[in-house]
């Protein structure tokens, strides 16, 4: 005799049932791209334990469910721009906080405590799966974008006012910024080299990397706006700075799992400080050096 399930659990089943099938592809997905056998076995098995849960499902709704394209798509191109082992992660957090809801069914469906055991041994895997190279190297991506953080955006603003034209602003900015980056790159090389690092010359082309788009992410407002408009150029550099503090800091605290509030808050707070501190020096320069451009 099928068990008599409220509204309530039958939507929540559903709910499950399309998230197993979502994960079970969008792991499979990722194994295909994984080029480390063991790595790609662990997706595979992890991938095809989702399929059961989600024909567990099945059997006690009596309905199939479709995948979520959407989510396939996103969580596809994440893995490419952020790597896989942030995607895992996030999917299995996300995947985790539903395990306590899952437990009103545990009267219901025998086997639920199965599906949550499981469920609590995929992290348990996926820790030993996670040897992503682009993790070797977040010291040296936050070396660069830490750095070209705080320096051009201070930079950057003690020029504003001091120079009142967002071209010159962006063509000062621009020759700061790629020979700032050339410079932090090389010296990240003879740093590495001189702790004998073997793998220095990548480490500091993550660095480089790192760098030169955060440059050409700040500098970009002051080519967009118009000349006179430099103090909307300013507001603008300003915001994508937050974001780009915003999503770094986010994608560390998942993929390494690290606290996100108290890094977003330090980086932030000292690169809005620097910021406010060159604007004022921009301000007392142009002021007292009489400069009108």
């Amino acid at each position: 005799m099928q068990e008599q399930y409220t509204p309530y659990e039958k939507n929540l089943m559903r709910k499950y049932q399309r998230d197993e099938i979502t994960a079970s592809i969008i792991y499979k997905n990722i194994a295909k791209r994984e080029k480390n056998e063991k790595n790609k076995e662990v997706l595979l098995k992890i991938s095809s334990e989702e399929h059961e849960h989600a024909l567990l499902w099945e059997r006690h709704l009596g309905e199939k469910a479709k995948p979520s394209r959407a989510k396939i798509l996103c969580y596809g191109l994440m893995s490419i721009l952020f790597g896989y082992t942030f995607v895992i992660k996030l999917m299995e957090k996300n995947e985790y906080q539903g395990i306590e809801d899952m437990r009103l069914l545990q009267d219901k469906i025998s086997n639920i405590n199965d599906i949550i055991a499981q469920e609590k041994a995929h992290e348990a895997a996926l820790i030993d799966l996670l040897d992503e190279e682009r993790l070797k190297y977040v010291g040296a991506m936050v070396l660069g974008l830490n750095d070209a953080l705080v320096e051009l955006t201070g930079t950057i603003a003690g020029l504003t006012l001091a120079l009142a034209n967002t071209r010159l602003v962006a063509l000062a900015g621009i020759i700061t910024g790629i020979s700032a980056t050339l410079s932090m790159a090389a010296s990240n090389y003879l740093a590495e080299r001189a702790s004998g690092n073997d793998k220095a010359l990548k480490a500091s082309v993550y660095t480089g990397i790192a760098y030169l788009i955060t440059v050409v992410l700040l500098v970009a407002p002051y080519l967009i706006y118009p000349q006179d408009m430099y103090l909307c150029a300013l507001f603008s550099m300003l915001a994508i700075m937050i974001l780009i503090i915003f999503i770094f800091n986010y994608y560390v605290s998942v993929a390494k799992s690290l606290p996100f509030f108290k890094r977003f808050g330090e980086m932030a707070g000292i690169s809005l400080g620097v910021a406010i501190i060159s604007f004022v020096i921009g301000l007392l320069a142009r002021y007292f050096l009489n400069i009108d451009i």
